[in-house]
This record gives structure tokens, C-alpha cells and sequence, in this order.
């Protein structure tokens, strides 16, 4: 290359100041400077500001005796077990009653987006008036609502609703039978394991016979029998290797069985209902942005309507639908720490609320709770996205 072409090549190129992406690496060097800058201050200062207050430092705190009793407790835990425990014991409160509330949330939601768009008139207004009353209510005012003005009036566990002296419903829950597992009992799970991979089976090779031949075969039916008919087969051969344990009026409550407490109950219900209020419009919105050609397509086909919606219309929409309704689930996890309200015992009302006052280890103790709040957000954040990729609309 000649000297004339150096000089040419070398005076096109950008001075730095001027070079965009100069620039971008080094205001981007610049903001991380300033972010690490700013963290490390806001924990220098932290711990300055402890250590003149003489407040002790550090996750020790988690191996001392907590000294303190709670209402329901998924493991084994009194009070002479440690901090640490309690914290497990709130994390998995707040596991449960988010689990059932985004079971119980996605069913009715699901149901109420569909009933909108019914043609019957009636249908589709209450499904109409239920979006409207419980979105608008605030959260809050609704869990107050169940607990106070329908689970507390409840009558007393002497005058409790009884159902076939199995199950007892008053102010102070819901009891119920448990089971205990006797020798032969490993069977029935094995036959219950069985019959759920033969209907997964049969799914999938009905599935292949109908884009084969276009004939149905109802999967759902026979794998439902399956799963259900099989176990119980086996449970009766094996000599029903179950033994019950009966709830029974003891002094001023039951004892024995299970039982779903009243604040559970209370915030289950309101968290279902609020979020599915939302869940059920995105349905609705998820409906309605599938072209009306695929119905019409559908029908021409002679489709009924039920299989339309089952295989046509739902399967698109969930490419719409799911998304939001990511968002809806992790705000139901969310909320569910409103139940501080009510005192049902999660994680917020029993480690940031009774372990902090106890132990004055706030920064440790809020710094835990929103670590643990933030990685459940993140991993049903990304479950989500895998399901969303599995059902997003293949290109080539």
C-alpha cells in the first residue's frame, strides 16, 4: 500500500471522541464505575453506621433458639428450634399458598375468559360483573373480606358443620382425615407412576393417528381412566394398605386429621379470585387475537365448537396469553405477603416480622427475604419462557 493510501485510510478513521463506539464502551465503563461506586458506599456506610451502634454483624443469629411458636408449620418445628428453621418454615407457607393460588387462579380465569366471549348473554355478563367487582376491589380489602366477614362468622368448633363425621367446618378451619401408609402401599404408587406414563403415552400416539388419518380417539377419557382406575385396582388386590386418622373434638378444638387454617383459607381465596380476574381477560385478549378465518376454518371443516376452541382457538392463543400471564403469577406471589395482614404465618410475617424484632438483625434479615422473593420470581420467570419457546410459532 503506497503512502498517499495510509494517509487516506488513516484520516477516514474517526477520531475517538468522535467514534461511536469508543464512546459507548466508555460511557458504559463509566456508569459501572459509578454503580460498584455507589453500592460499595451504601454498604461501607451500612456497616460504619451498625458498628457505632454496636449492633452485631453477620448470619449468626440463624443457629440461635428462636423461642417462638407458629401456627402451621409444613415440617417438624417448636420453639426451641433455631432461626434458621423458622425461616424454612415461612418459605415453604409462602410456597404452599402460592402454589394453590396459581393452580386455583389459572382454572378460574381460564373458565371466566371463555364464559366473556360466550354467546349466551347471561354467561357472558357475570362473567363480565365478576372481572369488573373483583379487579377494582384492592387486594387488601378483599383478604379482610374473607377472613373477617365470612371465615370468623363461622360457628364455633361445638356447633361445627359436619359432613359425614369426616369433615368439620367452623371459625377455627377446615379439618379432615389424613392418611397414613401401611406395608403394600408402594404398589399402588408404582401402579399410579404406571398408568400416568401409559396416558402420556397415549396422548402422544393419538396425537400422531390423528395428523396420520384426521380420526379422533379420545386420549383424554381413557388416560383419565388410567390414571385413576389402575391405582384403585391395585389398592384393592394389595388389601387397602391405608389407615386413616379421624379429626375428633378435643376440649375447644379438634385434633387429629389435617386442617386448612382460616387465614390460609382467607388469603388463598382472594389471591385466586383478584388474579384471575386479570388472568381472565388476557384470556379473552388471547382469544381474540386469533384470526376469526381459523373458527370459520374449523367449522368447515365440522369441527364442534368445544374441539374448535380445544384445538383451533387456544393452542394460538396461548402464544398471546402467556407473557401477561407470567406477570400475573409472580404478582400472586408477590401479594401473597399481604397475609402479615391476617397473620397467616409466611415468610414475611414470620422471618421479616417476628425473627427480625427479635433479633434486630434488619439488614441481614430484609437482605435474605428479598434475595429469596427475587430467585422465586426468576425461576418461574424462566419456566415460563420454556414454555413460552415450546409454544411460540416455529419460523423457517
Amino acid at each position: 500500500m503506497s503512502k498517499s493510501n495510509k494517509t487516506v485510510t488513516r484520516s477516514a478513521r474517526p477520531k475517538p471522541w468522535n467514534d461511536p463506539k469508543v464512546r459507548m464502551v466508555v460511557f458504559q465503563a463509566i456508569a459501572m464505575i459509578v454503580v460498584f461506586w455507589f453500592g460499595w458506599t451504601l454498604f461501607h456506610n451500612t456497616l460504619s453506621n451498625m458498628e457505632s451502634r454496636g449492633i452485631s454483624t453477620g448470619f449468626g443469629f440463624l443457629d440461635q433458639t428462636s423461642g417462638f411458636g407458629i401456627i402451621m408449620s409444613l415440617i417438624p418445628y417448636d420453639s426451641t428450634m433455631t432461626y434458621g428453621r423458622t425461616f424454612f418454615v415461612g418459605l415453604l407457607n409462602t410456597l404452599l399458598v402460592s402454589a394453590m393460588g396459581v393452580v386455583a387462579a389459572t382454572i378460574i380465569g381460564f373458565a371466566v375468559g371463555v364464559a366473556r366471549l360466550s354467546s349466551n348473554w347471561l354467561i357472558a355478563k357475570l362473567a363480565l360483573v365478576y372481572i369488573e367487582t373483583i379487579r377494582n376491589i384492592p387486594l387488601l380489602l378483599q383478604i379482610f373480606f374473607w377472613y373477617f366477614a365470612v371465615l370468623q362468622t363461622l360457628p364455633s368448633p361445638r356447633q361445627s358443620i359436619d359432613v359425614a363425621d369426616m369433615f368439620f367446618l367452623s371459625n377455627r378451619g377446615l379439618y379432615f382425615p389424613t392418611a397414613g401408609a401401611e406395608p403394600g402401599f408402594g404398589w399402588v404408587m408404582a401402579a399410579l407412576i404406571a398408568g400416568i406414563a401409559a396416558a402420556v403415552f397415549i396422548n402422544r400416539w393419538a396425537k400422531k393417528r390423528q395428523i396420520r388419518t384426521g380420526q379422533l380417539f379420545p386420549a383424554l377419557r381413557v388416560g383419565t381412566g388410567l390414571v385413576l382406575a389402575l391405582p384403585l385396582l391395585v389398592f384393592v388386590l394389595v388389601g387397602r394398605p391405608l389407615v386413616w386418622e379421624m379429626p375428633a373434638l378435643t376440649g375447644f378444638n379438634f385434633t387429629g386429621g389435617a386442617s386448612i387454617l382460616p387465614e390460609l383459607a382467607a388469603l388463598w381465596i382472594a389471591l385466586s379470585l383478584y388474579t384471575a380476574s386479570f388472568i381472565a381477560e388476557i384470556v379473552r385478549s388471547g382469544i381474540l387475537a386469533v384470526d376469526r378465518g381459523q373458527t370459520e376454518a374449523a367449522s368447515a371443516l365440522g369441527l364442534k365448537s368445544s374441539f374448535t376452541l380445544r384445538l383451533v382457538v387456544i393452542p394460538q392463543a396461548m402464544r398471546v396469553i402467556i407473557p401477561p400471564l407470567t406477570s400475573q403469577y409472580l404478582n400472586l406471589v408477590k401479594n401473597s405477603s399481604l397475609a402479615t395482614a391476617i397473620a397467616y404465618p409466611d415468610l414475611v410475617a414470620v422471618f421479616m416480622g417476628t425473627t427480625l424484632n427479635q433479633t434486630g438483625q434488619a439488614v441481614e434479615v430484609v437482605a435474605i427475604t428479598m434475595a429469596v422473593y427475587l430467585t422465586i420470581s426468576l425461576i418461574i420467570s424462566g419456566l415460563m419462557n420454556i414454555y413460552n419457546r415450546a409454544v411460540a410459532l416455529q419460523e423457517r
